[in-house]
């Protein structure tokens, strides 16, 4: 048996290099920047993670600068924009401290191989307050109700999970809210971009959290677990209500499938290429398996359809993983467990590159992700692919008509990520794809976009605004942001 997963993606540093001297040809025609009806003075951007500017599983000070609120400020300026403050962190190095003890590691880099840990330790302090008001309000890690919780930075529920550690650092107050440091800035223009963390944590588990539809209560959710579509509307409907109370206008964008992110399509479902002699094997290995299903059959106790779904049986040439399926009928009354080999529709998560494959001690018969089934946080199958599916539609419905009941500016982030991954946006003579390490659009984690992917944010947003406040702001040249960042910044 040999394993051919090992970074299937390994790239050409020549291609990436050719990628990152692309110019953007697309800059529109000069016309004089005017703000239309917009009012671009006092800025506030909401969100999560993406507003933020995390990228390469870090936030750090180089990728804050690259946030796509921070690039939409500067190109607000041209047409009356102020200043616009951004809660830096400390160093390049990315992570965070709290009491002195490491709690997020830093950012990722590629090494010329596969994407690895930085080295060096972070030095940014949870606990080292910053004074003053700050206009990004990104907030890694923040779902749609947390931007609404009273309390959300403070440091004193940050070791327990009741606070966030990157609000703890610049909230105005321990039992403030992010809204209600937004709204205290009486900002004239806002954006909103949240939702994506009301499933994303689901979905990066494998589906290893729950599905809490019909359930009203976010106090009583996991951190895994999917926000209820009520929870999502009432919470966002309330934000909005108050971002837009004093007449500030503002551009809202909806969520992609995050199913389609490079974290979930990087990692095909059937890696596992063997000879017939080691297909043999294992299929004597499964044999007792196998033949419990056929009994059940024969004693209607399974259909043969089910049966059919669950048989394992390998061949010479590319397999499909082995996985546990929950959603499968129980049969454990009669010994036998929830296996399945994957299929096309499942999607393996990207940490699994470096599992399928690897031993159990030194016992070369157990083999992870072929004698031994992965476990459900290696994959979301299909069922679980629908529940996040079901649930980004209705926060899309809410978000959607919200935007048109209060007139703002709409981004549809679907469309763009569904051009990502089917072909690829072009820029001049540069094609942007959401492939991972050479797509240009995402960064190393499989799931932030890159400084470039975050400049293409930012180009879509001025899209938005331009054509419902009747303003001439201008793109910025995709060609200036890097697809990667060096190790030394």
């Amino acid at each position: 048996m040999k394993k051919n997963i090992k970074w299937l993606f390994l790239v050409s540093l020549t291609f990436m290099a050719a990628c990152n001297s692309d110019d953007n040809n697309d800059t529109p025609e000069e016309v004089p920047v005017t703000p239309g009806s917009a009012v671009f003075t006092k800025y506030i951007a909401l969100g999560d993670s993406f507003a933020a500017g995390y990228s390469d599983n870090a936030l750090f000070k180089k990728g804050q600068e690259n946030a796509y609120p921070n690039i939409l400020a500067q190109q607000f300026a041209a047409a009356g924009g102020g200043s616009f403050a951004t809660p830096f962190m400390n160093d390049n190095v990315g992570g965070l401290l709290l009491g002195g003890n490491v709690i997020f590691g830093g950012r990722l880099y590629f090494n010329g191989k596969a994407p690895v840990s930085i080295t060096g330790k972070p030095t940014t302090e949870v606990t080292s307050h910053l004074n003053g008001s700050f206009n990004n309000l990104g907030i890694p890690g923040a779902k749609s109700y947390h931007l609404a919780a009273p309390g959300y930075g403070n440091v004193a529920g940050v070791a327990t999970g009741q606070a966030n550690p990157y609000f703890a650092r610049f909230a105005s107050s321990p039992s403030t809210s992010v809204i209600a440091d937004a709204v205290g800035q009486a900002p004239t223009f806002f954006s909103l971009f949240i939702g994506g963390n009301d499933v994303l944590g689901y979905a990066i588990s494998g589906g290893v959290g729950k599905d809490q539809t019909g359930n009203m209560n976010p106090a009583t959710y996991g951190s895994s677990d999917i926000t209820d579509p009520t929870v999502f509307k009432t919470v966002y409907s309330s934000l909005i209500t108050a971002l837009t109370a004093n007449g500030a206008k503002g551009v809202v964008a909806n969520l992609p499938f995050i199913t389609t992110l490079p974290y979930f399509t990087t990692v095909p479902y059937n890696p596992v290429a063997l000879t017939k002699e080691a297909a043999d094997q294992l299929n004597a290995g499964y044999a007792v398996y196998n033949g419990g299903l056929k009994k059940l059959v024969e004693a209607q106790m399974l259909t043969q359809a089910e049966a059919d779904k669950r048989k394992i049986e390998f061949k010479a040439g590319n397999n499909a993983v082995v996985i546990v399926d929950s959603y499968l009928t129980n049969l454990s009354a009669a010994g036998l467990p929830s296996y399945r080999h994957a299929t096309k529709d499942d999607l393996i998560v990207l940490t699994a590159s470096s599992f399928i494959g690897t031993k159990i001690g030194d016992d070369p018969t157990k083999v992870n992700g072929v004698s031994v089934p992965l476990a459900d946080n290696w994959v979301l199958s299909k069922d679980e692919v629908d529940e996040v599916k079901k649930a980004t539609v209705a926060y899309n419905a809410v978000i959607s008509a919200i935007a048109e009941e209060k007139g703002l500016a709409f981004v549809d982030t679907g469309a763009i990520m569904t051009q990502l991954s089917s072909g690829g946006v072009r820029f001049g003579n540069y094609v942007m794809s959401s492939t991972f390490v050479t797509g240009g659009a995402f960064s190393l984690d499989g799931v932030h976009p890159s400084a470039r992917g975050y400049g293409l944010i930012a180009n879509i947003f001025i899209d938005a605004i331009n054509k419902k406040y009747g303003s001439t702001l201008r793109h910025v040249d995709l060609g200036a942001y890097p697809i990667q960042y060096p190790a030394s910044l």
